[in-house]
């Protein structure tokens, strides 16, 4: 086993695809398609990537063993050096590729590799406590010199269906939230009239322009900066096998008023965006939106989990019925001097906003 550390994708031996389409089963946010977009379009000025890895050498190339996505972010006020997961604020949940073979080897190789480097510490961010992979990986680099401690982020909201329809699904939701849907709908039908149409494969590129012009109407704006980095995603996951997008958008008289962006994979249903033109809120039409995708997913997609991924939002708790907690895994050497750790720790609070 050795250690190497790569700065382009494109450095990658072939053997990483395998180890991708190994992790993405468990989340499309590991997928090579979403950080390869990430660092292509939103990584900032002065951030660089990072993929430390473990790979094997072999007779017929090396086999990527782990690669750790990570970034580094120039500082020119203070030498400390610290690399930080490969994230954007679209970013959900993070975790890193470990292969099932030699895992022990592997993560020893790659905790001593990062304890020899000249860094003063780890930020990875949003992981789940109960990672397997991270916590491993965190045991070994405990063991090699570094102090590592979670720090809570927010919260994530999800529904295991246990093989129920939609029509059970439904009936579970709090009576409000029924009725509102069932009278919103009426209210809207009858006033103006209303159309949802509902896109996946190619339709899903050809319709996004729809898709920003509710954004545009919406309390969303700011995020239209980061069209960029979504379309680069979107069409990625829209060319995956089986197509990972699906995109609805409520329409009345041609004039798109909201719209919701999910991504289907692996029998799980992540809901990524939605958004509603502010003037038409009083018809609730992103409940209206929600409900007819999640009778598409659940009935046609027949996915096991939906997940409403960042946030504690009153409406998310109305929809799904488990809450989880993501947290910052902040590793630091032990080794750092006195003052170094400070000035490390109170880089930490500011980033965190901690007093």
């Amino acid at each position: 086993m050795k250690f190497a550390r790569y700065s382009d994708w494109n450095q990658l031996p072939e053997s990483a695809s395998a180890l991708f389409r190994q992790r993405e089963k468990d989340s499309v946010f590991f997928s090579r398609s979403w950080f390869e977009c990430l660092t292509a379009n939103a990584l900032e000025i002065g951030h660089t990537l990072v993929l430390a890895c473990v790979v094997a050498e072999a007779m017929d190339g090396d086999k990527v063993m782990a690669i750790l996505p990570l970034m580094e972010i120039a500082n020119t006020r203070t030498n400390n050096k610290t690399w930080y997961s490969l994230k954007h604020g679209f970013t959900p949940h993070y975790s890193f590729l470990l292969a099932d073979d030699e895992q022990e080897t592997v993560l020893s190789c790659l905790a001593q590799a990062l304890n020899q480097l000249q860094i003063n510490g780890l930020l990875l961010e949003p992981v789940a406590d109960d990672d397997y992979a991270l916590n491993s990986l965190r045991r070994h680099l405990e063991q090699s010199g570094f102090s590592c401690n979670h720090i809570f982020r927010h919260y994530n909201w999800i529904y295991r269906l246990q093989g129920k329809s939609y029509k059970e699904y439904i009936a579970d939701r709090p009576a409000r939230l029924r009725n509102t849907i069932s009278r919103k709908q009426r209210k809207l039908q009858r006033e103006h009239g209303y159309e949802i149409r509902f896109y996946t494969g190619e339709e899903v590129l050809q319709h996004m322009a729809d898709y920003y012009v509710v954004y545009d109407a919406s309390w969303k704006q700011n995020e239209i900066k980061n069209a960029d980095f979504q379309d680069c995603f979107v069409e990625k996951f829209t060319q995956a096998e089986s197509s990972w997008s699906r995109l609805a958008i409520l329409y009345v008289k041609e004039q798109p008023i909201a719209a919701q962006l999910w991504f289907v994979h692996h029998k799980k249903a992540s809901i990524f965006r939605l958004a509603y033109d502010k003037a038409w809120r009083h018809y609730s039409t992103g409940s209206i939106l929600t409900s007819f995708l999640m009778e598409y997913v659940i009935d046609t997609d027949k996915v096991n989990e939906i997940d409403f991924l960042t946030g504690n939002d009153a409406y998310k708790q109305d929809w799904m019925s488990e809450r989880r907690e993501r947290f910052l895994l902040s590793c630091v050497k032990s080794i750092i001097p006195p003052s170094g750790y400070e000035r490390f720790i109170q880089s930490l609070r500011r980033m965190l906003k901690i007093k």
